[in-house]
């Protein structure tokens, strides 16, 4: 049965939990094999991408499978062709489709009328493969006393931060989340985390006070301010300028914190350039595991379970 990645819901706890001691085995060299083996996968991206895009190509070359990368102005659909035509027309040619798109709702359309596997490389609302990869980074430093941690998210309501919610569900994770007014997560994303963290034990906290989410915690993460929606950019920037991840405000954290940034930096925004460099060997693990955790992922979708 096709199996999509629109949202990180879509995954069981218990599928998750599996997901990460794969992602594990294959880092540590553990699992060698052609998950992928004469399957042909697209990258259908209408935005710019660097980690998405060379791990997921990576990751398919290793696991035995060819990528083929599709920038949407090279398709007919920019010329007006039913996305839903294109879809279809894909499908038959293709074993799964990765899409990277400022749109959600474009996305959810695409997956409805594919006969294939459908991966959300990032959209407006959400950046599942993101933050499963980011969990695995926690699961690979805490193991299963992730579960126990404080994880704190500062800054922008966006994307990232909406799959966070779901991912702290989804694995049973304390996460507080520090935003400015007007600037919030999604109130679908929100539900859905509470939802899952009923019946994993994981908790959620929102709150307007970037202090309150980082005193003692364990992981301080965050991301660009301005990057889907260039809009109000410098009214944007002025409302988040209190949740800079500087040394005043990691003060607050514990001494042995982690700092986390899901890439791109805008250094001088959303961090100072001393605290980016300070905790660069980990930012950078992170990034590192896109790779191992999608093919973990393309395991998960392209092999009977």
């Amino acid at each position: 049965m096709k199996r999509n990645f629109v949202d990180l819901w879509e995954i069981s706890p218990e599928e998750g939990w599996s997901i990460l001691q794969d992602a594990l085995n294959i880092k540590r060299g553990f699992d060698r094999e052609k998950y992928l083996q004469g399957r042909n996968i697209a990258l259908y991206f209408t935005k710019p991408s660097t980690r998405t895009r060379v791990s997921f190509e990576v990751a398919i070359a290793q696991l035995g499978g060819n990528s083929i990368f599709l920038h949407e102005e090279s398709l007919q659909v920019s010329r007006g062709e039913d996305l839903r035509d294109t879809a279809r027309t894909l499908s038959r040619y293709l074993d799964g489709v990765v899409i990277r798109t400022d749109s959600h709702k474009k996305l959810e359309e695409f997956a409805r009328h594919s006969e294939v596997p459908v991966i959300n490389a990032l959209t407006d609302m959400a950046h599942p493969c993101q933050i499963l990869s980011d969990i695995f980074t926690l699961y690979e430093t805490f193991g299963e006393d992730m579960q126990s941690i404080k994880i704190a998210y500062v800054g922008d309501g966006n994307n990232v931060c909406n799959t966070w919610l779901v991912g702290a569900g989804l694995f049973g994770l304390k996460l507080f989340v520090a935003t400015p007014e007007g600037y919030e997560p999604s109130s679908l994303y929100y539900q859905a985390g509470e939802d899952l963290c009923r019946i994993t034990g994981g908790s959620i906290y929102l709150t307007t006070n970037p202090m309150e989410a980082v005193k003692d915690a364990h992981v301080v993460y965050t991301d660009v301010w301005v990057s889907m929606n260039q809009d109000r950019k410098e009214e944007k920037l002025q409302a988040l300028r209190p949740y800079q991840v500087n040394a005043q405000l990691l003060s607050y954290a514990r001494p042995d914190v982690k700092v986390m940034h899901c890439l791109p930096a805008r250094k001088g925004e959303e961090i100072t350039e001393e605290l980016f460099e300070a905790y660069a060997d980990f930012i950078f693990t992170q990034a590192e595991n896109r790779l191992h955790t999608q093919k973990a992922l393309l395991k998960f979708l392209f092999t009977p379970q």
